[in-house]
């Protein structure tokens, strides 16, 4: 068909009315595209996302963390970022009072970033539906709980698990506390807890590992690696070491007390776990409630800042022990707002339960007594975590109704328990091998503690289930043939004053309190064992003797039980001494008198049937104390890792005038750290030393010969010490620098090889410096602290 040609005005013109179409194609896009962001901006407002999380454009999926979070606090008042760093507890434990009365309504106003004290999937759920449907934000709530030695399957007491020497042990136990508590919702346990202490007046110690820095960095990794893997599946939950820093060190072993320290000690002494943690990749530090160089830990940002960031390369968050920051107005820090900026500028993020960063921060920053930087870093960690634990992903990642069924409290979880209390309890005496009994013996079972399943799980178990917790006295009948072999007298209340008794069970861990006299009860308890072959004592502690707020000043044996064991001793028969206990004791008559003494601690859910497989010799004992037993108080402070004097008792001398020494007691401990038996018998062939002159980086090989002289297999943890001879400041007698946990078939010698290097050597001196310093030093090895045998080398630069 025939075209008439377009001339080029008109072809201008064309041209023109087609860019033209085009530009308003565009705007008009621009426009669609706008209208469209604003209607997904309302509706991210006022129409709850997917349940499977938040943020969830494409986009926003492909986001690293770092933009994530950028775009995320892009969006957050400054209200909203103060609820984060706010930490309230749902109430259904506490070891305070708690202050927010309407946590439901905090949630919905973006005021809250955590929540802790809280038990169960569904109440979890529940919650955390409140925070991803009703806030603004959708910001999911961290859900924390004191899981300390276990969930509802509880494990022995920390002290009793460090005694165990079993890395792989403690790191599968914290393992399988994780895997319990993600299951039910727990994504953040306050724990491990890593305080070296030197005194075992302080009730917490039952909650830590001992006096040794070495040996308590050890378990500080494992620990931390057990709850936390990788934090990228469901089973893993953040840790929190704390209590950052020097609680263990408490003044006169009283909680809460005050600490005063050389920075020497702190940093050869005190933080070493801290820093293993930090080392290990821990998601989050607890400051302590102690001075540290006089001001508080929750505020000072030496601590915080210098030490741990700086320093230490911490990159988690910090959180406050429970009221921490307001109690720093005791301290004579300052009102509550002053304490509160305080802690936020020393480089605390997290407030637990005090509610002085949420009440108080805003008006601080407009008098600028903060920086709204410091307001954005703290909430940044906060938000990091969630991101690493997964919950903007999915924030109900750990609300699983179905694993809550089925992965907690488990059978296998159990038998699991089991082997982990036996490993743990330490047999400090076994005159004449009373110990294993035979099961056709006719056995005395005397004692308070002895028909008492609900101290068996000690201290700090909030979350147990004490479902089918059997006492020591139903464990005992089952294992043996005939149950009428096992006479049962209580012998004693736990003590004669009433009141210290309820004082010890403020947490509902009650034991009977018996109306009859003492003596009558003594009387009785003597006449059941003078019917029996053998007596086997259930005395010590009750549960809550130990723990937090839990300080004595006495450590012996409760004198009404100490009665009743000196009875049961004239009797002339053999008499087991089965302790229950949260800290070492002051055992100085008992080890002259009683036959055999099995320390238990609180072996935890599986602890009753665990002693019995000791008793009776189906598992070997294996495990050694990790913190000193004292002759008495007026020893403490008294640990294996000491300073020498200038006037220094010579070895094997009780008493010598213008000595170190006492008038009444020898400088000597009942049970030395490292101490434990067995039911064989284990020698030390002489060590032999690689080298006696080394350069430089060079390793020297120790290698030390261990023989089962016995009948049995068994386990020994054969341990290495060093003395570094002279040092530009003082150096310790001892240090423990390895340790060896072995199977020996009984009859069979096994060569036990450690490796020094110069890392062994290292210290911090007077300017903080960590090195080596050439010289003298002595290697030592053996079975405990105190019975090593010595070999000397020296160390070139």
């Amino acid at each position: 068909m025939y075209q008439k040609p377009v001339t080029p005005t008109k072809r201008f013109c064309n041209k023109l009315k087609q860019i033209a179409t085009l530009f308003v194609l565009m705007a008009t896009a621009i426009l669609l595209s706008h209208a469209s962001g604003q209607a997904q901006q309302a509706a991210l407002i006022k129409t709850p996302p997917a349940l499977t999380g938040i943020h969830k454009t494409p986009s926003d999926k492909e986001l690293p963390r770092e933009k994530f979070i950028d775009a995320l606090m892009a969006k957050m008042t400054l209200e909203e970022k103060l609820g984060q760093l706010n930490l309230p507890s749902a109430g259904d434990f506490t070891t305070g009072e708690a202050k927010n009365s309407d946590i439901a309504a905090s949630i919905r106003q973006g005021k809250v970033g955590g929540l802790f004290n809280i038990k169960s999937e569904k109440k979890i759920r529940a919650i955390q539906e409140i925070a991803v449907k009703q806030s603004r934000l959708r910001i999911p709530l961290i859900f924390g709980m004191d899981v300390i030695h276990g969930y509802e399957t509880i494990f022995p007491i920390p002290l009793g698990l460090s005694t165990s020497w079993d890395m792989e042990l403690i790191r599968q136990s914290a393992k399988a506390a994780a895997k319990e508590a993600s299951a039910d919702g727990i994504c953040w346990t306050f724990s491990p807890m890593v305080d070296i202490s030197r005194d075992p007046r302080w009730g917490r110690v039952s909650e830590g590992n001992g006096e040794d820095p070495y040996l308590g960095s050890q378990i500080a990794k494992a620990m931390v690696e057990g709850y936390q893997g990788d934090l990228s599946s469901n089973e893993n939950i953040l840790a929190c070491v704390k209590h950052f820093a020097l609680y263990g060190a408490v003044e006169a072993g009283r909680d809460y007390n005050t600490v005063d320290m050389s920075h020497l000690q702190m940093f050869n002494d005190y933080f070493p776990p801290y820093k293993a943690a930090v080392d290990a990749g821990v998601g989050s530090v607890m400051a302590s409630f102690n001075l540290v160089d006089g001001i508080p830990a929750s505020g000072n940002k030496w601590l915080l800042t210098d030490v741990l960031r700086k320093r230490w390369g911490f990159k988690g968050f910090v959180v406050s022990d429970y009221t921490g920051i307001p109690e720093m107005m005791a301290h004579g820090m300052g009102d509550y707002q002053d304490v509160s900026a305080l802690s936020l500028n020393a480089g605390l993020d997290m407030d637990m339960v005090g509610e002085g960063f949420l009440k108080t921060l805003a008006a601080s920053l407009k008098e600028g007594k903060v920086a709204e930087e410091q307001i954005n870093a703290a909430c940044r960690r906060i938000l990091e975590a969630k991101y690493d634990l997964g919950l903007f992903k999915d924030p109900f990642k750990y609300c699983d109704a179905v694993r809550a069924e089925t992965q907690v409290f488990t059978k296998a979880n159990k038998d699991f328990a089991r082997k982990v209390a036996a490993a743990s309890m330490v047999l400090l005496k076994n005159e004449n091998k009373t110990l294993p009994l035979k099961k056709n013996t006719r056995i005395a079972l005397i004692g308070p503690l002895a028909d008492a399943a609900n101290q068996m799980t000690g201290t700090w178990s909030v979350a147990a289930n004490n479902t089918g917790v059997l006492s020591l006295l139903q464990a005992m009948k089952l294992a043996v043939t005939d149950s009428s072999q096992i006479l049962y007298a209580p012998g004693s209340n736990l003590t004669t004053d009433s009141m210290l008794q309820k004082n010890a069970t403020l947490f509902g861990k009650t034991l009977p309190r018996y109306q009859k006299l003492p003596e009558v009860l003594r009387t009785e308890a003597v006449k059941t064992a003078q019917r029996a072959d053998v007596i086997v004592a259930a005395l010590g502690e009750s549960a809550e003797f130990s723990g937090e707020a839990s300080s004595r000043t006495d450590i012996g044996l409760p004198d009404v039980q100490k009665d009743l064991l000196q009875a049961l001793v004239a009797t002339g028969k053999p008499v087991i001494l089965v302790l229950f206990n949260g800290r070492p004791l002051t055992l100085s008559w008992e080890a002259k008198h009683v036959t055999s003494i099995l320390d238990t601690w609180f072996g935890g859910t599986m602890a009753a049937p665990a002693i019995t497989d000791i008793l009776f010799g189906v598992v070997n004992p294996s495990a050694k104390l990790t913190m000193t037993f004292p002759q008495n108080v007026g020893q403490i402070p008294l640990y294996y890792n000491h300073m020498n004097t200038g006037r220094p008792l010579p070895k094997g001398e009780w008493f010598q005038k213008f000595r170190s020494n006492y008038l009444d007691v020898s400088n000597l401990p009942v049970y030395p750290f490292g101490y434990g038996l067995s039911y064989t018998d284990f020698s030390y062939g002489k060590m032999r030393l690689s080298d006696s002159t080394l350069q430089g980086n060079a390793k020297l090989e120790v290698t030390v010969p261990v023989t089962n002289n016995g009948d049995r297999d068994g386990q020994e943890i054969v341990q290495l010490y060093i003395r570094d001879m002279i040092g530009s400041v003082s150096r310790p007698v001892q240090q423990l620098k390895g340790f060896k946990k072995i199977m020996i078939p009984k009859g069979q010698t096994v060569d036990v090889h450690f490796t020094v290097g110069v890392d062994d050597l290292k210290f911090y001196n007077s300017q903080l410096d960590y090195n080596w310093e050439a010289g003298d030093f002595e290697i030592m090895a053996g079975p405990n602290s105190q019975d090593v045998q010595i070999q000397k080398v020296h160390w070139d630069k």
